[in-house]
């Protein structure tokens, strides 16, 4: 019997794999210590995708809908199309996710000289944010520096607590405002070679701490030529407990309790 806890991929986008990717994948989830992933949806047929992997592998696939922020808005048909969905499939649901606001997109559409208008992202956001708390359900959200900010005013304004923000960047303000707000943040294996993600992990408050991979996208350091696993969980929480001095098997019961009591799995 190992004397860790089970690993909890917080953040993974499991239908984006390929069939011979994803099916090696879960094969080998048991094996490497994984009890179970959050698998984040990026439109309508990923909803779709991730549900059909949920029912095949129940207790170790709880997905979650929603809509990827750097993508073009849907038509306002589209989107009630999705919420719609969403509203027929809410009891299959652990999670709104993955939803957001563009950042990455608008830096690039800026950096060409173009202009960018984020209000449609804002408000598709707030419907998001107010659909999560009429199901009593977390939000997962893409929302990095600046636009962190404003999903955090959303989530104040609709009093929305069960906030997680993955793959978190933002500057010292932000980050004590979301600690206070009691949001939370996950990392991913850069915790292992990215300074500015090491010095969150130093000061963000350890009861408010998942781990993820973001999967399938891919990282660098010792992980460069891998395709990205949510064993690498491990490696993330090796690395935390390097920072705060605690024992491996301190931080693997650490962030399986995390993940379990803000998903309520």
């Amino acid at each position: 019997m190992s004397l860790f806890a089970p690993l909890i991929d917080a953040h993974l986008h499991l239908d984006s794999y390929s069939d011979e990717e994803r099916a090696a994948l879960l094969s080998s989830m048991g094996e490497s210590g994984v009890e179970a992933v959050i698998a984040v949806s990026m439109n309508l047929p990923s909803c779709e995708a991730n549900v059909r992997l949920a029912s095949a592998r129940p207790g170790m696939i709880f997905p979650a809908f929603g809509f990827h922020p750097e993508q073009p808005l849907p038509s306002a048909a589209e989107l009630d199309r999705l919420f719609g969905w969403m509203e027929r499939h809410v009891d299959r649901m652990v999670a709104v996710g993955e939803v957001g606001l563009p950042y990455y997109t608008a830096q690039e559409a800026m950096s060409k000289g173009a202009t960018f208008d984020p209000s449609g992202y804002v408000e598709l956001l707030e419907r998001f944010i107010l659909f999560a708390k009429g199901h009593d359900k977390p939000v997962v959200l893409h929302a990095v520096y600046d636009d962190a900010d404003i999903a955090c005013t959303l989530l104040e304004r609709h009093q929305v607590t069960r906030a997680h923000f993955h793959w978190f960047k933002g500057s010292p303000a932000t980050v004590r405002r979301m600690a206070r707000n009691g949001y939370y943040i996950s990392f991913t294996p850069d915790l292992l070679y990215e300074p500015e993600i090491r010095v969150l992990a130093a000061n963000y408050p350890p009861s408010q701490v998942m781990a993820e991979t973001d999967g399938p996208w891919p990282f660098a350091g010792s992980f460069a030529g891998q395709t990205t696993h949510p064993r690498m969980t491990a490696d993330v929480i090796r690395a935390y407990c390097g920072i705060h001095g605690m024992t491996e098997a301190e931080g693997r019961r650490l962030f399986h309790a995390n993940t379990r009591r803000f998903y309520r799995l």
